[in-house]
Formats: C-alpha cells, sequence, structure tokens
C-alpha cells in the first residue's frame, strides 16, 4: 500500500473527464448535425412544394411560394435557416477532418460527396436572390428567375447551362437529404412497414417539382415572345449592369471562400498524419488474428474498414444502431469509461462489461476486440440485447421429457392432446421459474432448462436444478391430480441434469430469439435423460451435478455410461427421488 502515491490514486480522473468531455461534444455535435439537417429538408420540402406549383402556371407558384415560404423569408426564418446550414456545412467538414481513414461504405461516400456539391450548386442561386434583394435591393420573383436561367444573359455560361446547374442542384439536395434520412431512420422499428409510402414521395416529390420548373419555364419562354414582358420583367426586378457586376463579384468570393473551406479539412489531416507519424500508434488485434496501427483518435471500425476488414455498420457509425458491437479481450482496463451516444446506446441494449461500439471506441493504447454480430448483419440485429452474443460458461443444464405421449395422442382429438400439453408446459415453466431456471426451448413433448445463467457461483445452478425437479415431479402430480377423469394412466417424465461448460446465448432470427445453450454439455444432458427409461426411474443425476450440488450420495450405486457422441463415459446416478442439497 506504501508505494500507492495520490498522483497515482489521482492520475485516471484526469483521462475519464476528458473522455466524457470529448463524448459530450461528439453528442452535441451529433444532435447538431441531425438538428440542422432536418430544418434543411423542411426548407426544401416548401421550395420543391412550390416548385410543383409551376405545373399549373407562374402566377399560381407565387402565391403557393408566399404561403409556403413566408416563414423562411422572415428574419427568425432567416437566421434559423442560415444558422442551420452553416452548422451542417461545417459539420461535414469537421467530420471530414475527425476521420482518421477515409475508407467507408460507397453510400457514405456518396452522401459526403453530394453535401459537398450543393453549396456551389445553389451558390449561384442563393446570391443571385435573397443575398441580391437584401444588398442591392433587387426584387426577385420566380418570373424574373426562371427568365434568367432559361432566357439569359449569358453572364458566365449560356441560359441552358443554368438549367442543367438548377436541376443538378434539386437532384443533389434531394438525394443528400434522402440518404440521410434513410440512415436515420432504418433503425426504428416503424421504419420498415412506412418504407415503401416513403420510397415512392421520395421518387414523386422531386420529378413533380422538376416537372413544374421546366413547364415555368416553357410559360416563360411563351410569354418572352412579347417584347414588352422582358422589359416590364426587368424593371419589376430593378437589375442593373452594375447590380449584376456585384452579385458576380460576391459569387467570386463565395466560390474561394467555400473551396478554401473544403480543402482546410484536407490539409489539417495531412499535416496530423505527418506529425502522428514520428508516434508509434497503439495496436488493435482482430479476432481473426490481424494487428494493426490505430491512428491517434481514428475509432476502430475506421481502423478495421482502412485495414480491408468488413464490419458492421448499419447507421454509418453514428452510435444508432449498435451492429458494430464489440467485446474487449484484451485492454479494457485501459480505455475510458463509455460516455454520450455511446453509453446511452450500450444502456439501451443492456451491454454487459468489455461491450463497446466499434464506431465510438477510440483506443489509446494496445486491445483486442472481438465482433459481436456479422459484417453483413441488419439495422434488425442492432435490436438484439448485448450479453447473449454467446459466451462459454459453467451452467446446469436439465432435460424433461414426458413419457407415454405418443400414445396419449392416439386416443384423443388433436385439441385433447393440446390441452393436456400446455396444462403439463404450464406446470413446469411455473416450476423453472420458482426455482431460478430459465426456460430454454421445447421439443414437442420435452423441454430444457438452464440453471445457474445469472448466479455469482455457478455451482448454486446444480443446487436450484435439484430443487427445480422436485418442483416439476409435485407440480406432475398436481397436474395428474386435477386431468385424472382425462388420463387412463398418470403422466410420467423423466429428467436428466447433468453441470459442465456450454456456449449459452442468444440463437435464432432477431426479432425470435432465444436464450438456449449448446455444445457437449447439452448433448450429454439429453443422452443422461434418455437413460431414465432404461434404467425405470425418474431421474439421472450426473455426478458432475451432484459434485457441484454438495451432495453425499452414499448408498446409491455410481453408474458409467457411454454417451452417443463423447468418447468417454459418464458418470451419473440413477435416482427415483430427488435428494435434498447439504449446501
Amino acid at each position: 500500500m506504501s508505494a500507492l502515491s495520490p498522483a497515482t490514486l489521482t492520475t485516471p480522473a484526469k483521462p475519464a473527464h476528458s473522455a466524457r468531455a470529448v463524448a459530450a461534444a461528439r453528442l452535441t455535435r451529433s444532435y447538431a448535425r441531425l438538428s440542422s439537417g432536418l430544418i434543411l429538408f423542411a426548407f426544401v420540402l416548401c421550395h420543391f412544394g412550390s416548385h410543383i406549383a409551376l405545373i399549373g402556371s407562374v402566377p399560381a407558384a407565387e402565391r403557393v411560394f408566399g404561403v409556403l415560404m413566408w416563414f423562411w423569408l422572415t428574419v427568425p426564418g432567416t437566421l434559423l435557416l442560415g444558422t442551420a446550414f452553416v452548422v451542417h456545412v461545417l459539420n461535414a467538414l469537421w467530420s471530414i477532418y475527425v476521420r482518421r481513414y477515409l475508407r467507408m461504405p460507397a453510400w457514405e461516400i456518396a452522401q459526403i460527396v453530394l453535401g459537398l456539391a450543393i453549396p456551389p450548386l445553389i451558390m449561384i442561386h442563393v446570391i443571385g436572390t435573397k443575398l441580391a434583394d437584401d444588398i442591392y435591393g433587387t426584387n426577385s420573383s420566380y418570373a424574373s428567375v426562371l427568365a434568367s436561367h432559361w432566357l439569359g444573359p449569358p453572364l458566365l455560361w449560356g441560359a441552358s447551362s443554368f438549367v442543367y446547374l438548377h436541376i443538378a442542384a434539386i437532384l443533389t439536395v434531394w438525394i443528400h437529404g434522402c440518404i440521410g434520412l434513410h440512415f436515420w431512420l432504418r433503425t426504428k422499428r416503424w421504419y420498415a412497414s412506412w418504407r415503401p409510402a416513403l420510397e415512392i414521395a421520395a421518387i414523386l416529390i422531386p420529378a413533380l417539382a422538376l416537372a413544374g420548373y421546366i413547364s415555368g419555364g416553357n410559360q416563360i419562354m411563351r410569354d418572352a415572345q412579347d417584347p414588352d414582358f422582358i422589359k416590364e420583367l426587368i424593371q419589376e426586378a430593378r437589375v442593373t449592369p452594375e447590380t449584376i457586376e456585384g452579385v458576380w463579384h460576391n459569387i467570386h468570393i463565395g466560390f474561394a471562400i467555400y473551396l478554401g473551406l473544403v480543402l482546410l479539412p484536407f490539409i489539417a489531416r495531412a499535416i496530423r498524419r505527418l506529425v502522428h507519424t514520428i508516434h508509434r500508434p497503439p495496436r488493435l488485434t482482430h479476432a481473426i488474428g490481424r494487428s494493426m496501427a490505430v491512428l491517434p483518435g481514428a475509432t476502430v471500425l475506421e481502423t478495421l474498414r482502412a485495414n480491408g476488414i468488413s464490419h458492421a455498420a448499419v447507421c454509418g457509425g453514428r452510435a444508432r444502431c449498435t451492429t458494430c458491437r464489440i467485446r474487449v479481450t484484451d485492454g479494457l482496463s485501459a480505455l475510458p469509461e463509455p460516455a454520450g451516444l455511446e453509453a446511452t446506446a450500450l444502456a439501451r441494449i443492456g451491454a454487459n462489461e468489455g461491450v463497446r461500439l466499434a464506431c465510438q471506441l477510440r483506443p489509446t493504447s494496445d486491445i483486442s476486440v472481438l465482433p459481436l454480430l456479422t459484417a453483413d448483419a441488419s439495422a434488425t440485429y442492432g435490436l438484439i440485447r448485448a450479453g447473449s452474443e454467446g459466451s462459454e460458461r459453467l451452467v446446469t443444464v436439465m432435460f424433461i421429457d414426458l413419457r407415454g405421449s405418443t400414445t396419449l395422442g392416439e386416443a384423443r382429438m388433436p385439441y385433447d392432446v393440446l390441452f393436456i400439453l400446455n396444462q403439463f408446459f404450464d406446470e413446469m415453466s411455473k416450476a423453472l421459474e420458482a426455482t431460478g431456471g430459465h426456460y430454454s426451448n421445447f421439443t414437442g413433448d420435452g423441454l430444457m432448462a438452464i440453471y445457474g445463467l445469472d448466479a455469482a457461483d455457478p455451482r448454486a445452478g446444480a443446487r436450484q436444478a435439484l430443487r427445480g425437479a422436485s418442483e416439476v415431479l409435485i407440480r406432475l402430480d398436481n397436474v395428474n391430480a386435477r386431468l385424472k377423469a382425462d388420463l387412463k394412466e398418470p403422466l410420467r417424465i423423466g429428467v436428466g441434469i447433468h453441470y459442465g461448460e456450454a456456449i449459452v446465448g442468444a440463437m435464432g432470427p432477431p426479432r425470435s430469439q432465444i436464450i438456449t445453450a449448446i455444445g457437449d454439455t447439452v448433448n450429454t444432458t439429453a443422452r443422461l435423460e434418455g437413460l431414465t427409461k432404461d434404467y425405470r426411474c425418474s431421474l439421472i443425476l450426473s455426478q458432475a451435478a451432484a459434485q457441484a450440488a454438495g451432495l453425499r450420495l452414499q448408498g446409491h450405486d455410481l453408474h458409467q455410461a457411454t454417451v452417443k457422441g463423447r468418447t468417454g463415459s459418464v458418470a451419473f446416478y440413477a435416482l427415483n427421488e430427488v435428494p435434498e442439497p447439504t449446501r
């Protein structure tokens, strides 16, 4: 104890505090990205709605525009929209910088590329309308904007170039937004049933908006056949050569600033990588045996992808789906505790100690990890509770088999047999629940139970199983007494109990998984239960289970039998009464 100084005792607090601060910052950034994206998408829906009204007429679209876009044209609406746009763009640029590797799924690359393409695509339109109105006193309208697109004058490109640019902007904005919404909503339970309707809307809305834009352009081109129309339009728009020159000057400045912003994270990444090359990075060892360097600040998910190792991440690494979950098999003590989004997600799935999210964990020391889901896991698998992916542990397994079930069904109607079996299984499950057993599964006329799943001492499961066997036999007598008038002869069962190592975890389809066990212990228990017929007894108890329960079975013969599927023999007791554990 004397070797521990106060400094030694307080050192871990700083990294933990720092980790919580970083997690809080990531959480804030995640909420900012989502909320700003939803605000921008709401604006796009309103703008596309007014575009769709162009199918009717340009004046009708002007009226719809005034209704749908009213809030966005107010000072609070403009401030909200501008803030959301700046936050969303800066967040995207920051996400590029903080990534230690740029290898990612195709959809994520598409979303980033499309997102970065949006500002230059809409810059001419935004500066030439809203900013020109505010700075130079112009009066933009649907008619004047459509005329500048479809008729010219050609300030930088021909009129048709503005049309193509606007169409590209519509499609780029919409596809980017839909990708973001899809990968946000796909982890929601209700999304699968609503997805077909949303997909139809995702196709119809931009298609109708483009149809309205083309229809409005054709209307303007027809009206332009009247020479007075263009003159009146220019007068209403209050556009002068000086205004146009000023607008294009601001557009050039905007393009230069944005280009610098886009290049900044890549330049910063290059500088950071150069600085980090002089330091030895921590090593990440995967369960397949590969070891790889982890760049400072890189997540486990980024590191695996950069090294060509497939790993599940349905939500794209945003701590929503939990499909990237891993178990840290070595180096866990050196890692900071989960915080922020990761802590929330792990709590939602009830994760045990050692389970982390690969998309959020940023190792600062050597660790070894084991993926808990397959690389092609879908969003549904993210609903699986953690801690049930499978682990090897000592448990007590019990098999119960109903004797003569075939004969029972020969002389009865199916629903009569079903009624009797339901009564039987109801009592058996109650017996297991009352004694701490886990009802794992049933096979027609039998069932399997596991004891000791949550016990601190695995041997406690063996003692619980003996009490469970006693309770099972008592409840069987109750069933026989209750159904005496319906049964030609009482129901009889055989019980097998064995103690040993088994792989325990959730198995089956994601939405209907059960906690069960597999392995030699389970197979041996099933074979032991079958021996109750040969030894004409109600209980076969393995020597291993008896020892775990602390039984002293003097006066009972210890039998040996070879079990199918096992090379060695199994020692067991054949009993007609359930012995009481001595401890």
